[in-house]
């Protein structure tokens, strides 16, 4: 126990240098700012043309398979294919945008989809469509509740959305899922998962045994609930999972507005299904990858690939490191405390 306590002192020692770091290093990047010269914030848009990728792609393969006559012979054909695609291509021609949304706890990937998103509103017309492919295990509530805002500002606007799940789009990742017109899902991803959780270890005993004393102030009554070093108790513990009940009633709410025909008291319980079984509950509309999905849009439709990136300066990438450096260290002694509908 004594070596553990002094673990314990070294990670406190630590964690105070991380923070000190990086006071000093948020004075040094406001100064910064305040003396730069306007420099490019690095931001840019990919667009990648999905229909020439998948020509390409046969082009290549043909170039292989067929004798030089008989490939000779493919390319005058595609060339006439392509004078007739580009003579009936008109200003109306139906698009489908893509965008990939790889989920962590965090989503941090709304900041680039909220971009996305807008960009998509901007120029709009009727007849285009947007395809999502959600690969997300959930996370904080309030990350992925934006993230599923966001795909919510495409329907409102009357842009027909489709979510693909190729993988996992379970408890955060159904919360942006259920938001689309149309959901599919290949037959072994996992979907569903619609509950909420918190959890956090709690030190107090063993603070208590080697005469450590844990001192916590609050104004306000439930400031706090439960604590990683004080005594938890009773009235915290009914606290936290009234808050939890009133997360999870707002959960159910929001799947309930986008896929009301649903049996809520039959899918919202924690649980997660795979493919099959979640058309069966109404959780997708129908079994299909994602690609071939696209491959059968590419016949009607032009196909946009959608990336944002906007690259970071130095300073903010240091800072980011460090703060995942001190999370954790945190996450290492303390566990993750969370309230994430997963």
């Amino acid at each position: 126990m004594i070596a553990m306590l002094l673990d314990y002192v070294l990670f406190l020692a630590k964690t105070l240098t991380v923070l000190v770091a990086m006071v000093l290093l948020v004075v040094f990047a406001i100064r910064a700012r305040h003396t730069g010269g306007g420099a490019d914030d690095g931001e840019r848009l990919e667009i990648l043309d999905l229909n020439e990728r998948y020509r390409s792609l046969a082009r290549a393969l043909k170039e292989t398979c067929l004798s030089r006559k008989d490939f000779r012979a493919y390319l005058k054909a595609e060339r006439k294919r392509e004078k007739a695609r580009a003579k009936a291509q008109t200003e109306e021609r139906k698009r489908l945008f893509v965008i990939d949304f790889s989920g962590d706890i965090r989503a941090t990937e709304v900041a680039a989809l909220r971009v996305l998103v807008t960009t998509i509103l901007l120029d709009s017309r009727a007849g285009d469509a947007v395809l999502v492919r959600v690969e997300n295990g959930g996370g904080t509530v309030h990350e992925h509740g934006l993230a599923a805002s966001q795909l919510a500002r495409l329907r409102a606007r009357g842009v027909h959305l489709t979510v693909a799940v190729d993988k996992i789009a379970a408890s955060g990742g159904y919360l942006m899922a259920c938001v689309a017109d149309r959901i599919v899902a290949a037959p072994f991803a996992v979907l569903g998962s619609i509950g909420v959780l918190a959890e956090l270890p709690n030190f107090h005993r063993l603070l208590e045994r080697h005469g450590v004393d844990f001192e916590l102030q609050t104004a306000g009554q439930y400031k706090r609930t439960l604590t990683l070093f004080g005594e938890n108790t009773d009235a915290a513990r009914q606290k936290l999972q009234e808050q939890l009940e009133e997360t999870h009633n707002l959960f159910k709410g929001f799947v309930h507005e986008y896929r009301p025909a649903l049996d809520l008291e039959l899918v919202a319980t924690g649980e997660y299904w795979h493919g099959n079984r979640a058309v069966e509950l109404g959780l997708v509309d129908a079994i299909q990858t994602s690609d071939d999905l696209l491959l059968t849009e590419s016949e009607q439709r032009d196909l946009l690939q959608l990336k944002y990136t906007a690259k970071k300066k130095p300073i903010e990438r240091l800072l980011a490191s460090l703060q995942g450096a001190l999370a954790g260290r945190l996450a290492a002694w303390a566990g993750h405390l969370t309230q994430s509908p997963r």
